[in-house]
């Protein structure tokens, strides 16, 4: 029987896995985030039976309608990506969504949850915990799943270990790699989540998720790094500790620093699982670890061959398997009373003889660099003085995506140790408009995120340039601005 399902999360790793097989079931879908155009990237615009809905569950507003003809809600919610505060956000945002759930009509809520240790104190493992509870509060039927390392592409935990693998042949690290957690594939868990529609229940369950192998992080990492021809020494080493280990993670992962140091404050835990309840309920055949692995490996160049980059083929010919999955950015936004056309008549007078509008010296030396190591920086090209379409090229970049009078995306074309675009945002907020400038980088490897850090000082200080001199040549005043880096 079709259902209309709601999937809070939708933005998120699992979330954007699950959505597209509901629909293949035939359901109909109300897909939430915050960044709608994100999910709209994702090629989900105009889909049959799918809504994209806006939600922020910490802004307070009535989600009386969000609920109005929903069967089924998957909660995928989660705050690691919050910052420090993630814990009591998290927190907030069930309490928030609980109270209207209690008063629809929804017949089951499906909340995917972490795995849980006796001895845990954890902050990330018992707000997961809370979160449940919180949600059984509401008096509707919950069906938990307590889920460890997920093995997929995009999966965080799983994203971190392999860029530990490819980035450090030789790794320190604390006692936690001797910890014990049962990963599972993507394709697994898709179907235990799937497959919980057709069981309506009246009653709360909570059910491990598994895998078929109980490993440590350390075996984990040693046969990842199999997988990937890199031969690998893990050593464990009594005085450093998981906090001290968060430091340098910055450095070493292209996952989202905040998402990872919550991450590593539940390794240092044995999660074991049984998953021979879940089994017992939705039978189905588990994949090993290092077949999942190859799966996910496989599947790894799915986030280039997407609206984000534009289905672009120089983009999808660039893309290497080994680059990091999650991109580096940085970025400057600013609000001025410049019109949305105005602004965007400057951005379209993007390089060339007009150069780039601010220290195009610090560019010139960039492409100089780009020469040096056989790249065509030097080249100076340009269609057209005054406007852009898609696919033009302006001297090393192309133009991937393009929307009038709001966004630019430029594919970076420079040789450099992986795969950029450089954006430009201007979005309209009726009383001002904001103008944020942006650049996107998939390292490779520790050399590549080597240049990314050489070369953020500079971005920062150009982009908040450029930024500026945009609005000062549309005549226009600026204020508030603000430097952003992941």
């Amino acid at each position: 029987m079709k259902k209309t399902i709601l999937v809070v999360g939708a933005s998120g790793y699992v979330g954007s896995h699950l959505v597209p097989e509901l629909l293949n079931q035939g359901h109909h879908v109300k897909a939430t985030g915050r960044n709608l155009q994100l999910l709209r990237k994702r090629g989900w615009n105009d889909i049959d039976n799918l809504e994209l809905i806006y939600l922020d569950l910490n802004d307070g507003s009535d989600l009386t309608d969000l609920f109005h003809g929903v069967d089924i809600v998957f909660f995928l919610v989660h705050g690691m990506n919050h910052g420090h505060d993630f814990i009591d956000f998290e927190l907030d945002c069930a309490r928030h969504f609980s109270q209207y759930l209690e008063h629809s009509q929804v017949e089951q809520v499906i909340y995917l949850g972490a795995l849980q240790s006796e001895d845990a104190a954890s902050t990330h493992l018992l707000a997961r915990k809370e979160t449940g509870n919180i949600l059984r509060n509401s008096g509707k039927t919950i069906v938990e799943l307590r889920a460890g390392i997920i093995i997929g592409p995009g999966s965080a935990a799983f994203e971190v270990m392999r860029d530990f693998v490819s980035h450090l042949p030789v790794m320190l690290t604390p006692q936690w790699v001797s910890s014990r957690n049962s990963p599972i594939a993507l394709r697994n868990l898709l179907f235990y989540l799937t497959e919980l529609i057709k069981k309506p229940n009246n009653e709360n369950l909570i059910f491990d998720v598994a895998g078929p192998e109980q490993l440590t992080y350390r075996d984990q990492m040693v046969r990842l790094g199999t997988q990937l021809n890199k031969k690998i020494r893990v050593i464990p080493l009594k005085f450093l500790s998981p906090a001290m280990a968060t430091y340098w993670l910055r450095f070493i992962t292209s996952v989202p620093t905040n998402i990872a140091r919550a991450l590593i404050n539940g390794l240092q835990y044995d999660l074991p699982a049984d998953g021979s309840k879940l089994q017992q309920y939705i039978p189905q055949v588990l994949i090993s670890y290092d077949d999942a692995i190859s799966e996910a490996l496989e599947m790894n160049d799915e986030i280039i061959d997407s609206e984000i980059w534009g289905f672009d083929p120089d983009a999808l010919s660039r893309w290497k398997s080994n680059y990091g999955y999650y991109p580096k950015q940085a970025g400057y936004t600013l609000k001025t009373d410049a019109s949305a056309e105005d602004l965007w008549r400057q951005v379209q007078l993007v390089g060339g003889k007009e150069g780039y509008f601010f220290a195009n010296s610090l560019w010139r030396i960039r492409e100089w660099m780009d020469s040096i190591i056989g790249g065509n920086a030097l080249e100076r090209y340009r269609r057209d003085p005054q406007h852009l379409q898609l696919g033009d090229r302006i001297d090393s970049w192309k133009v991937i995506s393009l929307e009038e009078n709001h966004f630019l995306s430029l594919l970076f074309g420079m040789k450099a140790p992986g795969l950029g675009r450089l954006e430009f945002t201007i979005n309209d907020h009726g009383d001002h408009r904001s103008v944020d400038i942006r650049a996107w980088w998939h390292p490779k490897g520790f050399k590549g995120l080597l240049y990314w850090f050489a070369m953020m000082p500079a971005h920062l200080f150009i982009f908040r340039g450029m930024t500026l001199q945009l609005v000062k040549r549309c005549k226009a005043k600026a204020k508030d601005g603000q430097i952003d880096t992941v």
